[in-house]
């Protein structure tokens, strides 16, 4: 029977079980996965929150393969105070580079967010440097390459300092902490994840 389960991917974790480096795995999650769960996606060591782990191999299918476009959406705290025109030059594309290449990112949505977003303190803490201010943005994007929001921002001008994951499609990152691990209804996951089974 497949089983389907979402993470908090807390920073400075990899999106793995093995072990590479001094980095914490999937493995140092205080949870006994079985083991043919694997993750669906990745993110960054130095990114954060909505991971998907599952040993159904159909859904780990649709979702990985770039065929299937899905909605993924991320609150970025970026450095400076982003305005109203780099958000839409965000939205529009901008030309980023992809393995050495060139790229020009698809369409996507781009919104400024006023108050600093309720989220778990980040351990270590951002950098903090007075003069220069910190603002926040929620991108949602329907292609996944490495470490694109990230070259994204900085393209427009706002370097990203803290990325977090805080949805796929309808499947929430809700009031999950750093390395918490919820265990999913094989029926949820697919309602949320907008899938026929």
């Amino acid at each position: 029977m497949n089983r389907y389960f979402k993470i908090y991917k807390p920073f400075g974790m990899l999106s793995q079980f093995s072990r590479e480096g001094e980095h914490k795995t999937l493995a140092d999650l205080n949870f006994a996965f079985p083991k043919d769960a694997y993750p669906v996606g990745r993110l960054d060591t130095d990114s954060e929150g909505l991971l998907l782990l599952s040993s159904d191999s159909r859904l780990n299918h649709r979702l990985l393969n770039p065929a299937f476009g899905h909605h993924r959406s991320y609150l970025a705290q970026v450095e400076g105070e982003i305005d109203d025109d780099a958000c839409r030059k965000i939205e529009e594309g901008v030309s980023i580079n992809i393995k050495g290449e060139k790229y020009v990112s698809e369409k996507c949505t781009v919104k400024r967010v006023g108050e600093v977003p309720h989220v778990p303190e980040r351990i270590p803490p951002v950098r903090f440097r007075k003069s220069i201010p910190t603002s926040w943005i929620e991108l949602t994007l329907t292609e996944g390459k490495n470490r694109q929001v990230r070259k994204m921002t900085a393209a427009a001008g706002f370097p990203t300092l803290r990325l977090i994951r805080i949805s796929i499609e309808k499947l929430l990152l809700d009031d999950m902490q750093p390395g918490d691990v919820r265990e999913e209804k094989e029926d949820t996951f697919y309602r949320l994840l907008m899938l026929r089974k």
